[in-house]
């Protein structure tokens, strides 16, 4: 977030209105409505873990075991077993 000085951007009207209540502190507007970017998205690691997620599927299936997955991917037995009961759900529901 960069700052920007409201004199060069808003309209006089509005700096005066905006003056009555702040005077020379930092005040943030916030975007409208919901506009926020979901977690992950913006940096590629939502995609990023979804696509290792896969993997680990994919490598199961074809007969690695739990213990080799945790190995390869530095994840707890947990982790391993709710990714692949997730992708069974998934799987289940299609």
């Amino acid at each position: 977030m960069k700052y920007i000085n409201g004199k060069d951007i808003l309209p006089e009207h509005l700096l005066e209105q905006l003056q009555r209540y702040v005077q020379g502190e930092l005040l943030y507007v916030p975007k409208k409505g919901n506009s926020r970017a979901g977690w992950g998205t913006l940096n590629g690691t939502r995609t990023m873990i979804w696509n290792r997620n896969r993997e680990i599927c994919r490598k199961y299936e074809e007969g690695s075991t739990i213990q080799e997955l945790m190995e390869r991917y530095h994840l707890s037995e947990d982790s391993i077993r709710k990714i692949l009961n997730q992708r069974r759900a998934l799987m289940s529901a299609e």
